[in-house]
C-alpha cells in the first residue's frame, strides 16, 4: 500500500442494532449445507434490517471497486454505537462481490506482531477485505501494523479498523497514509433512522416516539429497548430497566473502573460541565489522572469549559449510581451543588454564568433544567451581559408583546441602569433577554413605573427596608419569538437571577411576569408568592416575591436541593422562616425590653432581636448588649454614659434611686444620662444589625 492525505469524514448517519457477527471460518468453512443456509439467512435478515452509515458504506464500496485510493477506513466512535454492525454489513458486501473476508477482533488477539499474524491466517490472498474490530485492543501493535504488516497487504485489499478511540496521530502525520486512510466518526442516530430501526424490530407505533426519547439515537440503547418492547416491556425511563443500564454502562466504559474513575464518573454525570478543579473536590489527589483518563472516554467532551457526558451516557450513568450507591451519588451531589455556589459567589464577571448554569443543572429534574440542558445541545446557552447595541433589539421585543408603554419603560431603565441587562444570543442576535431594576435608586422612573411603584409599596406596607438595604425586580424577560414562554426567556431569567441573588445583598427580590399561567407552577417551586398584580398597557403585570430577610439565600438553596429530589412546591415551610425584620422604631423598643431583662434568660429567650446579627440565643445577645455597653464608654464623654448603663442594667442597683446615689448624681441628672446612654446603645446595636446585612458580598440580607 502506499500514502498521501487523510480524508476525514465527519459522519452524521446512523448504525444498525448491533450484532456480533459469525467467526469467519464459519463462513468460509461451513459445516455443510445446512449451516450454510442458516448463515446465508441471518446474514440476510441483518443487511434487511441495517439502517444509515450512507458515507461509510459509500465510502467502502468506492474502496472495494477501486473507484478510490483510499485503502484503509478507520472507523471510530463510542460503544454501542454500531462498529460492529457496520462492520458486518461491510463484510456481506465483500462476500456479494465474491471477496474473501478477514473478521478479527481485537479482544480475541494477542496485541503482539505474530499474534496479529495468526489472527488473520497471514499471509493474506489477494482481493482480500480485513475488518479489524476493537481496535484499541492492538494499540500496542498500532505502529507495527501501520508501518510493517499493511504495506505488505497486496494494493487491492480493502482494511477496515473500527475501534473507540481515532486514529493515532502518525496516522495522520505520515505523508503516505494521507493518501489511503479515510476516517470516519460514528455518532447516533437522526429521528428518521430512528424511527426506521424501531419499525424494523417490530415497535409499535405507538410506543415509538417515548423509545426514541429514551434511547436518544443511540442504538445499543434503542435496539434494547426494542427488544423489551416487543416482549410487553415498555420502561418509562432509563432507570426503570436495570439490567439495559447495566449493559450499556459495560458498553460506554469497557474497562472495570477503578474507584476514583467511578467516582470521576458519577461527577461528569451529575456535572453541567466537570473540572478539574471540581474533581478535586470529588476525588481528591487523583484529580488529575481521573481527568486525563475521562477525557479519553469516546462519550465525554473536552471544550473550554470542562468536560461534559453525551446526554444518553450522562442518563445510564446517573440511573446505575442511585440505583447502586444512593446515598453516596446524593453526597457527590452535594459536593457539585455546593461547588457551583461557592463558584457563582467568588467568580466574577463572565465567570459567574457556568456556575450559575452549574448549579441550575444539578435541579435539572426542576421545571428549569429540562429546558437548560436542551439549549445547551444547540450551543446557545450561555447568558452574557449585553451590548449597547442590543437595547434596541430588546425594546422592540418588548413593543412586541407588551405594547408602547411597556417599551418605553424599558427604554427608560435600559437608559438607566443599562448594566443589569442579560441576554441569550443566537445567530449574533438576541434570543432572550431579562433586565433587573435595582431600587433604591432616587430615580423618578420608581414613580413613573406602575409596576415598580406597587411593588415598592408592596414591601413599605408589608416589610420595609432599612439603609442599605436593597430590592431587585427582575422587571422585563422574555423570548423574542415565544414571549415569556421562549426557552431562551427560561434560560435567561433564572440564570440571571442566581447571579443577582447569589451575589448582591438583598432584602427582596421580585419577578414580574404577564403570562402568570404558565410561570406560576414554576414559581410555587421556588417558594416565590404572587404578592403585586398591576396593569400597563391593558395587560396584567403579576410581580413574584420573595423577603431574603426572612428565608436567607443559604436556607433557600437548601430548601430548592430538596424539592431537585423530592419535586415539593408551595411556600417555605415555617421552620425555615425567621421573624419579620425590626424596623426602628420596634427595634429601639425591642432594645430597651432587652435590657429590662438582661439578667432574665427565660425572658430575653423570647427577644425579637434574636438573630445571627445580635445573637441567636439569649446568652449571644446578653453579650453584644454587653459588648455595646463597652463601646459606648468609648464615644467622646461617653465614661460617665458607660458608667450609668452599668449600674443600670449590667450590674444593676435595685433602684434607680440607689444607682444615682452609687454614681453620686442627682436623679434628674441620671435620668438624663440614662436616656442619652440607652439612645447611643440602641444606635451601636443598630447599626450592628443593618449591617451585617450588607457586609460580605454574597450573603443574604440578615436580621432577627
Amino acid at each position: 500500500m502506499h500514502g498521501g492525505d487523510v480524508a476525514d469524514v465527519d459522519d452524521v448517519e446512523a448504525a444498525a442494532r448491533p450484532h456480533r457477527i459469525p467467526p469467519p471460518q464459519d463462513v468460509a468453512q461451513p459445516a455443510g449445507l445446512v449451516a450454510a443456509v442458516r448463515i446465508e439467512l441471518l446474514e440476510t435478515a441483518r443487511r434487511q434490517r441495517f439502517v444509515g452509515r450512507r458515507a461509510e458504506l459509500a465510502g467502502f464500496d468506492a474502496a472495494a471497486g477501486g473507484a478510490s485510493a483510499r485503502r484503509v477506513l478507520f472507523v471510530h466512535g463510542q460503544g454501542g454505537i454500531g462498529k460492529t454492525t457496520l462492520l458486518a454489513e461491510l463484510g456481506a458486501r465483500a462476500r456479494a462481490a465474491r471477496r474473501t473476508v478477514v473478521q478479527v477482533d481485537g479482544r480475541d488477539v494477542d496485541p503482539s506482531p505474530d499474534g496479529l499474524r495468526t489472527a488473520t491466517g497471514w499471509p493474506l490472498p489477494a482481493r482480500a477485505v480485513l475488518l479489524v474490530d476493537g481496535y484499541e485492543h492492538l494499540a500496542p501493535i498500532d505502529g507495527w501494523l501501520r508501518e510493517q504488516f499493511l504495506p505488505t497487504l497486496s494494493a487491492d485489499t480493502v482494511v477496515v479498523l473500527a475501534g473507540r478511540e481515532p486514529p493515532s496521530a502518525p496516522w495522520r502525520a505520515d505523508a503516505g497514509w494521507r493518501a489511503l486512510l479515510a476516517v470516519y466518526r460514528l455518532d447516533v442516530f437522526s429521528p428518521d433512522e430512528t424511527a426506521q430501526l424501531l419499525a424494523h424490530a417490530g415497535v409499535a407505533a405507538s410506543v415509538r416516539p417515548h423509545l426514541s426519547a429514551l434511547g436518544a439515537g443511540h442504538p445499543l440503547t434503542l435496539a434494547l429497548l426494542a427488544d423489551l418492547a416487543v416482549r410487553g416491556q415498555v420502561p418509562g425511563t432509563l432507570a426503570d430497566a436495570p439490567d439495559l443500564i447495566s449493559t450499556l454502562l459495560r458498553s460506554f466504559v469497557g474497562e472495570v473502573p477503578t474507584q476514583p474513575q467511578l467516582t470521576g464518573l458519577a461527577t461528569c454525570a451529575i456535572a453541567w460541565s466537570t473540572t478539574e478543579d471540581l474533581l478535586a473536590r470529588t476525588v481528591g489527589a487523583d484529580a488529575p489522572a481521573v481527568w486525563q483518563w475521562l477525557a479519553r472516554l469516546p462519550f465525554v467532551t473536552s471544550g473550554p469549559g470542562g468536560l461534559t457526558v453525551h446526554d444518553l451516557a450522562r442518563d445510564v450513568l446517573n440511573a446505575e449510581f442511585q440505583r447502586r450507591v444512593p446515598e453516596r451519588y446524593r453526597a457527590h451531589e452535594r459536593l457539585v451543588f455546593d461547588h457551583a455556589v461557592a463558584a457563582l459567589r467568588t467568580a466574577a464577571g463572565p465567570h459567574r454564568q457556568p456556575a450559575a448554569h452549574q448549579l441550575l443543572f444539578v435541579h435539572r429534574h426542576g421545571p428549569f433544567g429540562a429546558v437548560i440542558t436542551a439549549l445547551r445541545t444547540q450551543g446557545s446557552a450561555a447568558v452574557v451581559p449585553a451590548r449597547p447595541d442590543e437595547h434596541e433589539q430588546v425594546c422592540a421585543a418588548v413593543e412586541r408583546f407588551e405594547g408602547t408603554a411597556s417599551a418605553g419603560l424599558a427604554r427608560a431603565w435600559l437608559s438607566e441602569q443599562p448594566e443589569r441587562l442579560s441576554v441569550v444570543r443566537n445567530g449574533g442576535r438576541v434570543a432572550g433577554f431579562a433586565h433587573h431594576v435595582l431600587c433604591p435608586s432616587g430615580s423618578p422612573l420608581e414613580e413613573r413605573d406602575p409596576v415598580v411603584r406597587a411593588v415598592l409599596d408592596h414591601v413599605a406596607r408589608e416589610g420595609p427596608i432599612r439603609p442599605g438595604e436593597h430590592v431587585l425586580i427582575n422587571r422585563f424577560a422574555a423570548g423574542v419569538r415565544e414571549h415569556q414562554r421562549d426557552p431562551y426567556m427560561v434560560v435567561a431569567g433564572p440564570v440571571s437571577s442566581l447571579i443577582e441573588w447569589l451575589t448582591r445583598p438583598l432584602a427582596w427580590s421580585f419577578v414580574v411576569v404577564v403570562d402568570d399561567a404558565f410561570w406560576a407552577p414554576k414559581f410555587d417551586y421556588l417558594a416565590f408568592a404572587p404578592l403585586v398584580r398591576v396593569e400597563v398597557g391593558g395587560l396584567p403585570h403579576v410581580a413574584f416575591g420573595i423577603d431574603w430577610r426572612r428565608l436567607p439565600v443559604a436556607a433557600w438553596l437548601d430548601l430548592m436541593y430538596e424539592r431537585g429530589h423530592t419535586g415539593g412546591t408551595g411556600p417555605a415551610p415555617a421552620t425555615l422562616l425567621r421573624p419579620p425584620p425590626l424596623h426602628r422604631a420596634r427595634f429601639d423598643a425591642a432594645v430597651r425590653s432587652a435590657l429590662q431583662s438582661l439578667h432574665r434568660p427565660e425572658r430575653l429567650a423570647a427577644s425579637p432581636l434574636l438573630g445571627p446579627a445580635l445573637g441567636a440565643d439569649a446568652v449571644r445577645l446578653r453579650a453584644t448588649i454587653e459588648a455595646a455597653v463597652v463601646q459606648v464608654g468609648d464615644l467622646p464623654k461617653g465614661g460617665q454614659l458607660h458608667a450609668v448603663l452599668h449600674r443600670t442594667y449590667v450590674r444593676p442597683a435595685p433602684t434607680q434611686e440607689a444607682a444615682a446615689e452609687v454614681l453620686d448624681l442627682p436623679l434628674s441628672t441620671y435620668r438624663r444620662y440614662l436616656a442619652k446612654a440607652v439612645q447611643h446603645l440602641t444606635d451601636i446595636l443598630w447599626t450592628i444589625e443593618v449591617r451585617s446585612g450588607v457586609g460580605a458580598r454574597g450573603q443574604p440580607m440578615r436580621a432577627p
